[in-house]
């Protein structure tokens, strides 16, 4: 490992260069806020950087070292610590130069190195796609943001430069850049409450993303100003006087709207500019709360208010902390005004959101809350990240996250509970309790009952009715909108799933080490650890698994262990009968035993089952015409039989040809229903004035119930002719 030498306490260089022009300009903010021995350290991380950087160069040609300072000036105007200064200028030295970890925490502290490592990309990911290398170093961030909020804050500062210098760039490189601002980062800045920094992101992702709308639409902007100066005026006047004239003590602010939240509004609404471009935007400043309270009467005094468009988000603020009265007013000339009407101490906090905490010490008790609640969601996300099974799902869960429109509901205790708009009762059972969302089965909202994809919408009452029997759905996914929920089902289901396939693997493996006369619990434990080093397993569970799940041969398996010598290959005789005793099945074994949907079997059928690759095994019916070539391969099926004591209900598949009158279905369903039986499904094949040929799905508990359904449905004047669907 190279060594660096450092002095302790380096002089400022004289200004020459452009990094020695940005370190005056650094230690001039930090001189603000920070005591001369921590400034001492910032300079002497500096001068580390810069000798572990010496030589490498911007595509725009000046200094490295220009780019980590630049990041540290941003930092510094938030007031952040020494120590995330010192980070800020080493971020890169861990990924770019032969530096390493320890390295730095010998020089600088265990605290400045995790900080670095925490920003520092994965170097070395044994990855499939750029997409999955992607995923994985934001995986990595999010788990070093849960031990130090001070990652994001650098990170977040970093891709601000990154995007502000990037014009040397590849056009598709930038492209990659952009996109992953807008679809990660700049979310991420909003979600902490960094509104500043996020609105900075946003512009300067979309002006990459798309160029010529970002030009199109600053164009027509800057077209429309100056003929709008003046209404912005009258208006801004008169909300003025009306403070002035009820003693209210508020300043009136016009404020252009972000051209990226500009083209988000028309693509989202389907509107042109111009109706994006006639909401006036105002905001109003207080100093009292009462006041914001006081000052919403005054506007909605002045001009008429849109009925639905008010919100308080002071009563009830957004998740990332954010406080503000919002209202639509319809104003002179017909046009509607957006008013936001906050604190100047909301409005500070709403810029800067976790920043605030170094940003305005004085007003701690605020910025502490918007601690608290990043703290919550990064501990959320981390419970997220350990049931996720790749970096992929975890980016999807976590986009999912990013992106709420809030909806709040109550507990029946009055406590109120805030959730994504769209989200259904499954969403706010998870969110209550894991254990509750594993187990509910249908609630009651507003002491009504309703089923479980309701979605929810304000001021609504939901009590949740769990079951110990239940269990998580996978149907579930279709309609959750959470990143929690989304994650805790296929939690479970891949690990119900996993044992699921251990078991059936276990019976299988079993069923043909007997037809060999080896039972598997007698099998030397030397023996078992040869041939999983020969397949290529780490565990007994890891073979079962795979057997369970149709990708390895049982029959294969128990030869290699009944072999002498476990590392020959495993040879077949002609005559050799694979499977000699059937395996008992019930039917509702769940995800690895399926039943095909081509034939429908039901207990009493003769049946055959099949090894599908990844899915376990799919039983047909044994004249499923599916199965003829299936069947030809001596090793990818196996006999199957139905236990005595398979129950539940199957869907089996009859076509019927009756006459077509009135009342004729209602005749078959009322003769079904009689049979304690149900309709599952009904399909018309074919109809005409007297005959239609429809096709019905029933669920029946055996082939003895479906003989007697059709023998009763034969009995009716109405039917011509009934048979079964066997494919």
């Amino acid at each position: 490992m190279p060594e660096i030498a450092v002095k302790p306490a380096p002089a400022l260089p004289a200004i020459e260069h452009p990094e020695e022009k940005l370190l005056h300009q650094l230690c001039e903010i930090l001189r603000s806020y920070l005591d001369q021995e921590q400034i001492n350290d910032v300079v002497r991380a500096y001068h580390f950087g810069a000798a572990a950087h010496s030589g490498q160069f911007r595509r725009s040609g000046e200094a490295y070292i220009c780019h980590p300072v630049s990041v540290a000036i941003t930092l510094a105007s938030m007031h952040m610590d020494h120590h995330g200064i010192m980070a800020a200028i080493l971020h890169d030295v861990i990924e770019d130069t032969p530096i390493s970890k320890e390295q730095l925490a010998e020089q600088f502290g265990v605290e400045v190195a995790e900080l670095v490592d925490g920003v520092t990309k994965l170097s070395k990911i044994d990855s499939r796609s750029r997409a999955e290398a992607q995923a994985e170093n934001v995986r990595k961030m999010f788990l070093a943001m849960a031990q130090d909020l001070r990652v994001i804050v650098v990170k977040l500062a970093d891709r601000l430069h990154n995007m502000q210098t990037m014009g040397n760039m590849p056009v598709d490189k930038k492209r990659r850049i952009a996109k992953e601002t807008l679809e990660i980062y700049a979310p991420i800045a909003n979600r902490l409450g960094m509104n500043d920094v996020r609105h900075q992101l946003e512009s300067l992702g979309f002006k990459a993303l798309y160029p010529n709308r970002y030009t199109a639409i600053n164009n027509a902007v800057k077209k429309s100003r100056g003929n709008r100066k003046e209404i912005i005026d009258t208006i801004q006047n008169a909300i003025q006087n009306r403070l002035n004239e009820s003693n209210l003590d508020g300043a009136v602010a016009g404020r252009e709207k972000n051209i990226a939240s500009i083209y988000q509004k028309m693509l989202s609404k389907r509107i042109s500019f111009t109706d994006v471009f006639d909401v006036y935007a105002f905001r109003i400043y207080c100093h009292q709360v009462d006041d914001c309270y006081r000052a919403l009467g005054c506007v909605h005094n002045l001009y008429k208010p849109v009925p639905g468009r008010f919100k308080d988000y002071i009563a009830l603020p957004k998740a990332n902390g954010y406080q503000s009265l919002h209202t639509i007013l319809i104003g002179p000339y017909g046009v509607p005004i957006e008013i936001q009407i906050r604190t100047h101490e909301m409005h500070r906090l709403s810029e800067s959101g976790i920043a605030a905490h170094w940003l305005y010490k004085s007003d701690n008790d605020k910025s502490e809350t918007i601690q608290a609640r990043a703290n919550e969601w990064l501990r959320d996300l981390l419970e997220i990240q350990k049931s996720a099974g790749d970096s992929l799902e975890f980016i999807d869960n976590l986009k999912v996250d990013l992106f709420p429109q809030e909806v709040f509901v109550f507990t029946p205790k009055g406590k109120i509970i805030k959730l994504p708009r769209g989200a259904t009762i499954v969403d706010f059972a998870y969110l209550v309790h894991t254990d509750v969302g594993n187990a509910c089965i249908s609630a009651r909202i507003d002491k009504k009952l309703v089923p479980l994809q309701t979605k929810l919408e304000n001021g609504m009452t939901v009590e949740v009715i769990t079951a110990t029997w239940a269990r998580p759905n996978p149907l579930w996914l279709n309609y959750v909108t959470t990143a929690k929920a989304r994650s805790c089902i296929r939690a479970y289901l891949k690990n119900f799933n996993q044992q699921e396939a251990i078991n059936l693997g276990r019976r299988l493996l079993e069923k043909e080490l007997q037809s060999l006369g080896i039972q598997l619990e007698n099998v030397d434990n030397t023996r078992i650890i040869q041939v999983l080093q020969v397949l290529k397993k780490h565990s007994m569970n890891e073979l079962l698994e795979d057997i369970g799940l149709g990708n390895r041969m049982p029959f294969l398996v128990a030869k290699r262990i009944s072999q002498t010598d476990v590392n020959a290959a495993v040879k077949l005789d002609d005559n050799e009968s694979t499977h000699k005793t059937p395996l008992i099945i019930k039917g509702t074994e769940g995800i690895v035993v399926s039943l095909a949907k081509c034939c429908r079997p039901i207990p009493g059928d003769s049946i055959i089952g099949f090894f599908n690759p990844g899915k376990g095994i799919v039983v047909h019916h044994h004249e499923c015409r599916n199965s003829n070539e299936v069947r030809k391969k001596q090793t990818t099926w196996l006999d199957v039989e139905w236990s005595p004591e398979a129950s539940g209900e199957f869907p089996a598949e009859i076509r019927i040809e009756l006459l077509n009158q009135r009342g004729s279905l209602a005749t078959i369903a009322s003769t079904i229903s009689s049979m304690d039986s149900n309709i599952e499904n009904i399909t018309v094949v074919s109809q005409d004035d007297r005959v239609s040929v429809d096709l019905l799905t029933l669920a029946v508990k055996d082939r003895v119930h479906l003989a007697n359904i059709i023998r009763k449905l034969k009995k009716l004047s109405i039917v011509l002719k009934i048979t079964r669907i066997k494919a």
